[in-house]
């Protein structure tokens, strides 16, 4: 059943959500955020890949960056790193641009600071986009892929059943929560201490401030004692 335009969520949520529900509700429910050494250098990173204005023409390849894109159906919108178009001699699954003349597939491409995840977080985050461009275009997208900056080299991502299915899986529950507007009780894990919300989320686990620091840049300059 598709969702309404009132009840879209953002499609870069789904990303946190995978790692961590918790994580997700603070962010999207709270709305509360807070930068550390790994979000800021994923910032640094998207200041040229996000440029709306940047293109690159290469042969029969043109790479657009910060498409729009929305999803009725996973009730998502959000906007592409980059969306290559790649000549094609046939109409199927291809889609004309009014300042290139033929055909074009699209082949989405998500950047990403660090390096392939032990979990699909980073595909599904691709899945997902490659969903909203299938619905926008009436199109079928078999392949994306995931660049990076760690390695600096692509990974290509089958967008197979499986991811599609995993892909819808959270999206739904993502409104479910959304809903609900409660946000999951806290719980210790090992990637806890790279979240760049662990002050907000548990104070207590990270040792490198202490009580009195964490009071003064919570409760604003309010004496403590």
């Amino acid at each position: 059943m598709p969702y309404d335009e009132d009840d879209m969520l953002m499609l870069s949520g789904i990303q946190h959500f995978m790692f961590c529900q918790r994580q997700w509700a603070l962010i999207h429910i709270e709305q509360q955020w807070s930068e550390n050494k790994l979000t800021t250098e994923g910032n640094i990173l998207h200041t040229n890949v996000d440029n709306p204005f940047y293109r690159i023409k290469n042969g029969e390849t043109i790479t657009l960056r910060s498409i729009h894109i929305a999803s009725k159906r996973l009730g998502l919108y959000g906007i592409t790193d980059a969306v290559e178009l790649r000549a094609s001699e046939t109409e199927k699954n291809a889609i004309r641009i009014t300042s290139y003349p033929g055909f074009w597939n699209l082949y989405p491409i998500e950047y990403k600071k660090g390096h392939s995840k032990p979990d699909e977080r980073d595909e599904v985050q691709l899945a997902a986009q490659v969903i909203c461009l299938e619905e926008m275009n009436k199109i079928e997208i078999k392949e994306a892929a995931l660049y990076y900056n760690e390695t600096k080299r692509r990974e290509k991502i089958c967008i197979n059943n499986h991811l599609r299915d995993l892909t819808y899986k959270c999206a739904n529950e993502m409104h479910e929560l959304y809903k609900k507007g409660k946000t999951p009780p806290a719980e210790k894990k090992v990637s806890c201490r790279n979240c760049s919300l662990i002050d907000l989320c548990l104070p207590t686990l990270n040792k490198r401030k202490d009580v009195k620091e964490y009071l003064k840049e919570n409760l604003g300059n309010e004496e403590t004692t």
